[in-house]
């Protein structure tokens, strides 16, 4: 390696209190561990997470769930909020397409809503022909009613053909809509659609009055009918959730950062 190329290495290195310092500094309300699942980086992860919190900054985990008790309940003790794939409702699924299993990512989800006050939200990525049927649907909406309650919010995503699952068809805008139809039927409050421009599946509504509480398309904000508590402003019913008094502006921007260029 040349020296300028391992200058540049050194000046890029993420300790946790660099991180935190530079999430600080630009303005960051939270910090995400995501690709890789943050389960492969725990301990970076939870450093961290520790250090964000000297400046107020919270920490969310992306994560397919799949953990043991132990180690579960020391990485969540860092987090202040997560979104947990449910990838399937069946063992089927689990073991053919990820090579695991089923109950320890359904042991996670209870762990969250019984044992911890980490906010979580589950995605599923519908595949054609693979989770998609009703009857799936219908078992995993019952499921997480029963077992974490209605308020849960269930982010039902487009896949898109790629790498080793090219021979697979993107998700049809329709199947979302339905799984949506179901969600809701079996009682989630907050069921929605992803991946995909959906407006009215992207959007929350109040689970008193109907009310369009916050609209959404993909990344950009539209309508927001919360007052400062978090609560429908028609009707004063709580909506759950983590928010900030008023809505943000950054939609659909990205900002790419190179850690060099802040002081070390």
């Amino acid at each position: 390696m040349s020296k300028s190329r391992e200058m540049d290495t050194l000046a890029d290195a993420a300790s946790p209190e660099k991180l935190a310092r530079v999430a600080h500094e630009l303005g960051c309300r939270s910090v995400a561990y995501t690709y890789n699942d943050p389960a492969i980086f725990m301990e970076y992860a939870a450093d961290v997470a520790t250090a964000c919190r000297e400046y107020g900054i919270k920490s969310v985990a992306v994560t397919a769930g799949y953990m043991c008790d132990e180690p579960r309940r020391e990485f969540y003790r860092h987090m202040d909020a997560a979104n947990v794939d449910l990838k399937a409702f069946s063992e089927d699924f689990y073991w053919k397409i990820c090579g695991g299993h089923l109950q320890p990512v359904l042991d996670t989800l209870v762990y969250l809503k019984r044992e911890t006050s980490v906010w979580f939200e589950i995605t599923t990525l519908l595949i054609p022909g693979e989770n998609d049927t009703d009857a799936e649907l219908e078992a995993l909406t019952q499921w997480v009613v029963e077992n974490l309650g209605s308020d849960v919010p269930l982010h039902f995503t487009a896949f898109h053909p790629d790498w080793k699952m090219t021979h697979h068809s993107p998700t049809p805008p329709s199947t979302l809509s339905r799984a949506r139809r179901i969600a809701v039927k079996n009682g989630v409050r907050y069921a929605y659609t992803g991946n995909v421009h959906d407006e009215k599946g992207g959007s929350t509504y109040c689970h008193a009055c109907n009310r369009k509480l916050i609209g959404r398309d993909w990344y950009a904000l539209g309508v927001w009918n919360l007052d400062a508590e978090g609560c429908c402003s028609a009707c004063g019913a709580p909506c759950a959730g983590v928010f900030e008094a008023k809505p943000g502006t950054w939609g659909a921007r990205r900002r790419p950062v190179r850690l060099r260029q802040y002081a070390a």
